[in-house]
């Protein structure tokens, strides 16, 4: 029998992986790790018992992490990139000719180096491109600290525990908004919304305190579950989020960036978030039933050890 390999988001609710084989398993200086054979999602990576990438479906998330905002910029020339060891960020962003530089800032060398050796496909080489400067630090004292301005500033976080929970505050979205150029784009996650709209109303208010516009997008990533995964798309510019379809189709379409789910439609259509997370948003209060949070992680993740 193979081992089994429990994720640890929610309180009475989960999902499980065959373990065909482990490939490598370490705790980094930051988290633990581990990186697993499945058959019907190839290699897995998971942070501190969470899924964050498989072979099969990340390109989905990558996708609609990068060309989301960059189409909706229009005019793409410098990103920063927060996090995203895996590389599959680093690697759509990389497709715009016009792109003369990518910062990358992860706090984990390891999960970089990691990566390379047993997700090679996620990267492709990315983090050897002449384009792309790798900086091993803390993404929230990078932007705190750096003097560099950005036209796009994507967050490719894990949740909101361990390292990754200082970039979901109100202080390193005011470092960040310092850091854009007058219409530039932020863009993160919130989770899965129905299971993290807790974290979604959170992230929207701290938002605003700096940032005139705050809208969220959506998309349906098979091992993300709980429904569909929340992007936050940040900026001081209204107008960028609102885009009619025939504007991204015409950069599309010039652009020539070759991609396996995101195209105009769903540019468009991914705005279009469910009503009950709208409500939440507006209202400030998850709807009823359990939500994601550090403290029951940390409890499940003690549970299941």
């Amino acid at each position: 029998m193979s081992r089994k390999f429990l994720e640890t988001l929610f309180d009475g609710y989960g999902q499980q992986f065959d373990v065909d084989q482990v490939l490598f398993e370490s705790e980094t200086e930051h988290q633990h790790l581990v990186i697993f054979e499945n058959r019907a999602f190839g290699r897995v990576m998971a942070l501190d018992g969470i899924v964050q990438t498989t072979e099969r479906d990340e390109f989905i998330y990558h996708e609609m992490m990068i060309h989301v905002p960059l189409m909706a910029h229009g005019a793409t020339r410098r990103v920063l990139i927060i996090g995203g060891g895996d590389g599959g960020s680093l690697r759509e962003a990389l497709k715009y000719p016009q792109m003369q530089s990518i910062t990358q800032v992860e706090i984990d060398a390891s999960v970089i180096d990691i990566c390379k050796s047993y997700l090679p496909a996620h990267s492709c080489g990315a983090f050897d491109h002449p384009k792309a400067k790798v900086v091993i630090d803390d993404g929230f004292r990078y932007v705190k600290e750096s003097k560099e301005s950005f036209d796009v500033i994507v967050c490719d976080s894990t949740d909101p525990v361990g390292p990754g929970e200082v970039l979901y505050s109100e202080e390193f979205f005011a470092a960040c908004r310092r850091c854009l150029v007058e219409g530039g784009i932020m863009v993160g996650h919130t989770g899965v919304g129905w299971f993290q709209t807790t974290e979604a109303i959170q992230v929207n208010q701290r938002l605003r305190s700096s940032f005139a516009s705050v809208n969220f997008y959506c998309a349906a990533v098979p091992t993300y579950v709980g429904g569909a995964m929340m992007f936050y798309f940040a900026s001081d510019d209204s107008s960028l989020a609102k885009q009619p379809t025939e504007v991204i189709a015409q950069r599309f379409s010039a652009e020539k960036i070759p991609t396996r789910f995101y195209n105009p439609e769903v540019h468009v259509g991914a705005f279009g978030v469910p009503q009950y997370f709208r409500n939440a948003l507006e209202k400030g209060a998850a709807p009823p039933g359990p939500q994601w949070s550090a403290e029951m992680h940390e409890k499940l993740m003690a549970k299941n050890s």
